[in-house]
């Protein structure tokens, strides 16, 4: 690539990105995070978890987790075993177990055992992404956030609404094509058509809400019916 070569979106205009979103929140029109939280620290704790994982097998955990130590001062203080135990089937359970007891050590310490709300407070977390992040800003605190998970990046980049698998490229591609007040609805939406439709391997393009918009169409089975057995979920 030459230098000073800028690569942009195939889609570049808002108006079609628009329409891309509304067919798909049309289709999905309870989409939503999936992981189960009932406080900003739940929610924190449960995306930790969430990494290289399930978020129906987070929520199989995070009840007996959160029932044993149910804020940042019970976490901070728990025995490391006790919490690898619970969240061994999440995976990569010692390294979680160090970060989720982190996190309720900084909490009381730095923050008055209140999950902030800045970006850079939660990054500065222990084992807090940009990603984890925004899903804390967008869904237990209602401010514009769009998550760059892999279904984002990967379902983003087969509609043409970012051209780059690098998440803070394809967050900024996003935020320019679409407002704000979307910004954490269109992260979920897409999570869901990737996880629901436009899969990794094998898309459903024949059931395709946008395939009449979509520059990827027939990556997939396109006939309807060998389509629809690909879908999954709702």
């Amino acid at each position: 690539m030459r230098r000073g070569r800028t690569h942009r979106p195939a889609v570049s205009d808002p108006k079609q990105a628009r329409q891309i979103y509304e067919l798909l929140r049309a289709c999905y029109p309870d989409a939503r995070c999936e992981l189960d939280f009932a406080s900003p620290f739940e929610l924190l704790v449960a995306t930790v978890l969430s990494a290289q994982t399930t978020d129906k097998g987070v929520n199989k955990v995070t009840p007996q987790l959160f029932a044993h130590y149910p804020d940042p001062a019970a976490l901070a203080g728990a025995p490391l075993a006790d919490v690898e135990r619970i969240i061994r089937p999440t995976g990569f359970f010692h390294n979680k177990a160090v970060a989720i007891i982190g996190i309720g050590e900084a909490l009381v310490e730095r923050f008055g055992s209140q999950v902030p709300r800045e970006l850079d407070a939660l990054t500065s977390l222990p084992g807090v992404g940009r990603k984890t992040a925004h899903v804390v800003r967008g869904h237990a605190f209602g401010l514009p956030a769009i998550t760059t998970d892999t279904h984002v990046i990967r379902v983003g980049k087969r509609l043409g609404l970012t051209d780059s698998t690098t998440p803070r490229t394809a967050e900024e591609q996003l935020s320019e094509l679409f407002d704000p007040s979307v910004w954490t609805s269109l992260s979920d939406t897409l999570i869901f058509h990737g996880r629901r439709r436009c899969h990794a391997k094998r898309p459903a393009c024949g059931a395709c809400p946008v395939a009449g918009l979509c520059p990827s169409f027939g990556l997939g089975p396109t006939d309807p019916e060998m389509a629809a057995g690909l879908v999954k979920g709702s």
